[in-house]
């Protein structure tokens, strides 16, 4: 066998290896590239830009089509959901925020937080709290037990003591009952009425001796003259009057009056009356005259000093610190009944809003054909290469069969 025959026998396999090599190679090539259109004058090559570029949009709306209806089920959402809302995670996620509040509050350089809460405290106090107490007020019960405890605890058990009694008895002799208005009250009640009173009594109802008395003395011309005396003779007659009070001892009897004075000597049905009374005027005061007294103790009142010295008490507060894990471990179950009984509802609500599909579809489409083909590469280089090789070696078999042909004949 010369060169030319050998030659002829050889050339069909090497050549349909090479073709079937590079035609192949070429194919997948051309699913990305050219990445754009190319033109000649104004009119666009065949085959460009290449498949996957070329259809790029389809190929999004595809890739979301399959994501959402085999991948990204509302049944796997559910359940994704279930294993990120774990009980230990929300409350771990919770405790990890209410910490971060506290810590932030401890940070806040410029007291927001004491502004806000002393806006919130004002409008409670200075607002909301009267109007509502004006509501509860009219109620016959408001307070009832509250009131009726500060009665019998504080008031039926108060009872002056020895000091107490000693300065109010001296404060009503020095300044409520002096003996110029003791002699002022007798000159005010020593009418020409009263006395003709006094004396037609006093002579109707006495007997004996003292009737003898009363007919041939009688009381007028004795009160008449005590009256002009008063008048007269002021200085002298309060003199008399603080003579006779310090006779009499009455700043002592006064004192031992006011120490003997408790309401605990009243009749149960008098106390019980007091009682009402005192709850009735409460709930009285409240309905015509609360709202004012609060809304003036509000505004007396630095909220923003106080907002302050509340949230310092509450940054140094042990039972604060210790009560978040108990709080968040609260919020963390009351979230979990919820989601057990609402999840599907909330994962169908969610999942317009995410609107995960058109999402991919953006994704997909903002990826450059470049990174498209990098991307997909990475994934199945090998089974792409292996197309390669599979044309190559189909090539020359083909190849081979003609060469088998040619020798057969």
């Amino acid at each position: 066998m010369n060169l030319s025959n050998l030659l002829l026998y050889i050339t069909p396999p090497i050549a349909g290896g090479i073709i079937g090599y590079f035609t192949n190679d070429l194919a997948i090539k051309m699913l990305f590239r050219p990445y754009r259109p190319l033109y000649i004058g104004q009119r666009q090559l065949p085959f460009t830009p290449g498949l996957i570029p070329r259809n790029q949009g389809r190929l999004a709306k595809r890739v979301s089509n399959t994501i959402m209806g085999s991948l990204l089920t509302p049944e796997e959402l559910q359940n994704l959901a279930k294993r990120l809302l774990q009980t230990e995670r929300m409350q771990g996620a919770i405790h990890w925020l209410l910490q971060m509040a506290l810590d932030q509050v401890h940070d806040d350089a410029e007291q927001k937080t004491a502004k806000i809460l002393a806006g919130i405290l004002h409008d409670l106090l200075g607002q909301s709290l009267p109007k509502l107490l004006k509501v509860w007020a009219q109620r016959e019960d408001f307070l009832e037990p509250q009131l009726n405890q500060i009665f019998d605890k504080v008031i039926l058990e108060f009872q002056l003591t020895d000091m107490q009694a000693a300065q109010l008895a001296n404060w009503l002799l020095d300044k409520v009952i002096p003996p110029e208005v003791v002699r002022q009250a007798l000159v005010d009640f020593l009418t020409d009425r009263n006395i003709t009173i006094i004396d037609e009594g006093f002579r109707e109802k006495s007997s004996g001796t003292i009737w003898v008395v009363a007919h041939l003395v009688g009381l007028r011309n004795t009160l008449a003259r005590l009256r002009t005396f008063c008048l007269d003779e002021k200085e002298e007659a309060d003199a008399r009057i603080a003579d006779l009070i310090k006779a009499l001892n009455l700043r002592d009897q006064i004192q031992e009056w006011l120490q003997n004075l408790s309401f605990q000597n009243l009749p149960v049905s008098t106390v019980r009356q007091l009682r009402k009374t005192m709850r009735d005027s409460v709930r009285s005061y409240l309905q015509t005259g609360g709202m004012q007294l609060l809304e003036g103790l509000s505004n007396s009142i630095n909220w923003e000093n106080m907002a302050v010295l509340i949230l310092r008490r509450l940054q140094d507060s042990s039972a604060v610190t210790s009560s978040l894990g108990l709080v968040s471990q609260e919020l963390a179950l009351i979230i979990e009944r919820y989601l057990e009984r609402d999840l599907e509802k909330i994962v169908a609500q969610v999942i317009p809003i995410l609107n995960i599909d058109q999402v991919i579809i953006n994704r997909v489409n903002a990826t450059s054909p470049e990174d498209l083909e990098a991307a997909i590469e990475g994934i199945v280089k090998s089974e792409l290469q292996g197309i390669v090789n599979l044309g190559g070696i189909l090539g020359v078999l083909i190849g081979a069969i003609q060469t088998l042909i040619l020798l057969l004949k």
